[in-house]
């Protein structure tokens, strides 16, 4: 990851994830939904096909995790970074701490994928507070090794990295409260927003640390400079909460452009009361509430 594209190609995959995320949210609050993503039936009611059992997000955390893992061992190609101490060596030192942390980072988001996948795919029911577990143990490690990935490095780097913490560190907490206290709009809209600035912060991390777009490199040692990285990262702020409420405009007017279809239509299911007992009203009429909630 200590080049251009290695944090370029993480912070697209992360801003992509984030605004995918920021859909979800944005729909389930206009959906006025409990859950932003409704638990999956039991096992054995969801249907044999294998696209129904494979979780979709988790396939994508692991293939993304891999091919980051892969990158930081053996790219350039012919290149083997899989050593970590150096045997030859009477002093037996440690080898390649740049690239380990790296390592450790995808790894960790690589087993949230196999959490993902374990859980809705291989339990008789899904364990979302697993999930839940997992994801937030991935963004704690990401925090971590940020914070520590400091070393030998001049005082640019080590003061973007730790601005990058307090986001990841803030959706890390974010995902660790919903474990106990789950489905919480606020909280939804937190963890989106703050995934959003530590997304666009890693694309701001390529322009300052490998190309400057005024062409002349950041000086480390030059305090104006390094006083601009704050305000760049309160700037940050406003555009990830930007980004998101430009995502829930557009997804309100799509809803409601949708829902205005649909009752036009007719298509809005209706108990009919024809025929029926009131007992029987009451059941259908419960049905088409859960019904429109689900939709």
């Amino acid at each position: 990851m200590g080049t251009l594209e290695g944090h370029l190609l993480p912070g697209i995959f992360f801003l992509v994830f984030s605004l995918y995320y920021s859909v979800q949210v944005s729909l389930a609050l206009l959906r006025k939904q409990r859950f932003l993503k409704a638990p999956l039936p039991p096992r054995e009611k969801r249907g044999h096909t294998w696209w129904k059992l494979i979780p979709g997000e988790g396939m994508v955390k692991i293939v993304l995790s891999l091919t980051g893992i892969l990158a930081e061992l053996y790219y350039p190609p012919g290149v083997n970074r899989l050593k970590i101490v150096d045997w030859e060596d009477p002093q037996r030192p440690f080898l390649f701490s740049n690239n380990w942390p790296h390592t450790t980072i995808y790894s960790f988001y690589l087993l949230s994928g196999v959490v993902d996948i374990v859980s809705q795919s291989c339990q008789a029911r899904q364990s979302m507070k697993l999930e839940r577990a997992a994801e937030a143990l991935a963004f704690f490690v990401l925090a971590l090794m940020m914070l520590v990935h400091n070393e030998h490095k001049n005082a640019l780097e080590v003061r973007v990295h730790i601005l990058f913490v307090v986001p990841t560190f803030l959706v890390s907490l974010v995902l660790t409260i919903e474990v106990w206290v789950p489905d919480q709009p606020p909280l939804w809209v937190l963890k989106t927003w703050m995934a959003l600035v530590f997304s666009t912060w890693m694309l701001q991390l390529c322009l300052v640390l490998y190309v400057p777009p005024s062409g002349q490199p950041w000086r480390p040692e030059n305090h104006e400079d390094l006083a601009f990285l704050p305000i760049f990262f309160c700037w940050h702020l406003g555009l990830g909460a930007g980004i998101l409420a430009a995502v829930y405009g557009i997804c309100s007017l799509w809803y409601h452009r949708c829902s205005s279809w649909t009752e036009a239509s007719g298509s809005k299911y209706q108990p009919c009361p024809t025929g029926y007992s009131s007992e029987e009203l009451e059941k259908l009429r419960e049905g088409a509430k859960l019904q429109d909630e689900v939709v």
